[in-house]
């Protein structure tokens, strides 16, 4: 299992119950949560095999960014 760490702009309860839906339905996804406490609202992947792009583009349908985190 890897974890991917990403800056986001969800920034409150009720940006993220419109990403939650995005996140629960993608199956690649074994769990995730938002920081909402962290400046950069710090959103954590748990995967098998995820990729930085997917979870750009599945947080993207919700009307959020998510940028990697460098490690």
């Amino acid at each position: 299992m890897k974890t991917l760490k990403f800056k986001t702009n969800i920034n409150c309860n009720n940006c993220l119950s419109k990403v939650s839906p995005k996140l629960d339905e993608e199956t690649k996804i074994e769990s995730w949560e938002v920081d909402l406490n962290s400046d950069d609202r710090i959103l954590t992947i748990n995967s098998e095999s995820i990729t930085n792009e997917e979870v750009f583009k599945t947080v993207l349908k919700a009307g959020f960014i998510a940028k990697p985190l460098e490690s």
